[in-house]
């Protein structure tokens, strides 16, 4: 009886888990209109969301960081590395907002790579 009761213990724990690690789809974030305050959004829910939204929320800021730079053009290899570097970024910091998170992970990228900013 109590090998069942320890099963059960812990099947409850596991699945307690798993709910916690639960990942969320970026639908959860949209308004009455159906869109997405990508200013708002924290570290926690891009770190907790499926990949294929990370990567859809990737995208997007990368094309509104270059459209602001007045860049027309994709490196989709280190775009790749960038997405990889924040997410690692914001799991480590969930309160952060993702557009703080970015400054901070683009400013490292520049380093590694010797760019200096004016």
């Amino acid at each position: 009886m109590s090998k069942i009761l320890a099963a059960m213990a812990l099947s409850l724990v596991c699945a307690t888990s798993n709910a916690a690690t639960a990942q969320v789809p970026l639908t959860s974030y949209v308004d009455a209109n159906g869109f997405i305050d990508v200013q708002a959004l924290t570290c926690a829910q891009l770190a907790g969301t499926f990949q294929e939204d990370a990567d859809a929320l990737s995208a997007w800021y990368s094309g509104w960081y270059n459209g602001l730079a007045k860049k027309h053009f994709l490196d989709l290899k280190k775009g790749k590395v960038v997405e990889h570097e924040l997410i690692v970024y914001c799991k480590a910091n969930p309160d952060r907002k993702i557009i703080e998170a970015l400054a901070v992970v683009f400013k490292d990228e520049r380093a590694k790579l010797g760019i200096q900013m004016k």
